[in-house]
């Protein structure tokens, strides 16, 4: 549902905000991910939004873009102001005078095709190269953390089988994941509500034990940490280190079992 609001907050450094509701005067959670066509909304902008709600955590806007005009009391944009009388066209502007005594300059002409095509090519404009799109990015994202899961559980479906990984050792691994979605989703909490905050060093220290399955899907479904290019960063170092050292250690502790 489309509605009109106010920016109320903004965190620039988190990457979060709250607007007001102009119908109902509800505080409405947004993201950075959530804006269209604004870079950094300041408090008291006029917005309209699509108001969501996801499961029972109060609601949320998408789609968050500038209204046309500021809010009135009413939570309705103000009309815009009339603009003045248009200046007149070129077209109707009086011809340029000229000396009845001198013949007007020649115009040359490049006859035959080659001559149209350099014409055609120096009036058009060059062609700018589009940069790829948040889709595009996002699908080429999920591609190489699928193509890392499938050869991580594949390694490890070895292990067990080889009797390389004992099943303490494999519940570890669960435990783990486990562990870290619950982090992940309490310091989503934390964050819209402005308590007690989980350290980055805590969150990669899961993922390089083991939990990095686990807190790519809740960067992708809580939407936490998922566009920070700095944690991102750090955080892909940790699966490949993971990863290294899962396959490292298969390789060389041939028949020996990996216990606690």
């Amino acid at each position: 549902m489309q509605k009109q609001g106010t920016v109320l907050r903004w965190d620039a450094t988190r990457g979060f905000g709250f607007l007001r509701s102009g119908d109902t005067g509800v505080d409405v959670f947004f993201h950075v991910r959530d804006l269209q066509g604004l870079s950094e909304p300041r408090p008291g902008l006029a917005v309209v939004y699509e108001e969501i709600h996801v499961g029972g955590k109060g609601p949320r806007a998408m789609a968050v873009r500038a209204a046309h005009g500021p809010l009135q009391a009413g939570g309705g944009p103000q009309p815009m102001a009339r603009r003045g009388p248009r200046p007149p066209s070129p077209a109707h502007n009086p011809p340029a005078r000229t000396d009845p005594g001198r013949a007007p300059p020649r115009q040359t002409h490049q006859r035959g095709p080659a001559g149209g095509a350099q014409a055609r090519a120096a009036a058009s404009p060059p062609a700018r190269r589009r940069p790829p799109s948040r889709d595009a990015r996002s699908a080429a994202n999920h591609g190489v953390a699928y193509s890392w899961m499938v050869a991580w559980l594949a390694l490890v479906a070895w292990g067990v089988w080889t009797q390389r990984i004992s099943m303490g050792w494999l519940a570890a691994l669960v435990a783990v994941n486990v562990v870290t979605f619950a982090v992940y989703a309490s310091d989503k909490d934390a964050a819209r509500s402005g308590g007690w905050r989980t350290s980055e060093q805590r969150l990669h220290l899961l993922a390089v034990l083991g939990g990095w399955p686990a807190a790519w899907w809740a960067q992708q479904w809580l939407r936490h940490k998922s566009s920070k290019a700095s944690f991102r960063a750090v955080y892909w170092l940790t699966v490949a280190v993971h990863c290294a050292a899962l396959a490292a250690v298969l390789a060389h502790q041939s028949g020996i079992l990996l216990l606690f």
